[in-house]
């Protein structure tokens, strides 16, 4: 459903977010390792996050990610949605159609409105620090934790 860089950039800000619920800058080797994905397009990826606002990076030696108060209150899964893929996965034809409309509907064009208009509600809907508190408090994780019976 979204980018493999989506799905990294969901993952750290999730990851940055926590750690800035305890006031902790992190660093772009450790982000990597925890969401697993390489540094060079993790770095590629957080360029983006920080040039929308959504994370902050900071230069210098005491430099890293984080995220501000306002940041992990306010922004949600949308908004890193449509600063990495952008909108089309809320606008664009199920079928991948260029010309889809309601005037000239495809034929999955009335059921993928509804999937649409849901998937925005969700994503809209769940801010970045609900997601982080989750993963803070042991309930969710990035990573499936070793020693895990399946």
């Amino acid at each position: 459903m979204f980018s493999k860089a989506c799905e990294y950039g969901i993952r750290a800000c999730i990851y940055i977010a926590g750690k800035s619920l305890g006031n902790e800058r992190t660093f772009l080797n450790d982000i990597a390792a925890e969401i697993d994905s390489p540094a060079a397009f993790t770095s590629k990826i957080l360029q983006t996050l920080s040039k929308a606002g959504i994370i902050t990076s900071l230069r210098g030696q005491r430099g890293g990610f984080m995220m501000n108060p306002a940041q992990i209150e306010d922004r949600n899964v949308a908004d890193i949605v449509k600063a990495i893929d952008g909108d089309s996965i809320f606008t664009s034809c199920g079928l991948g159609l260029k010309h889809c409309s309601p005037a000239q509907p495809c034929p999955v064009h009335d059921k993928f409105n509804d999937i649409r208009y849901n998937l925005k509600q969700v994503l809209d809907n769940t801010k970045i620090k609900e997601l982080a508190l989750g993963l803070k408090d042991g309930q969710t994780y990035l990573k499936r934790p070793v020693n895990i019976h399946q």
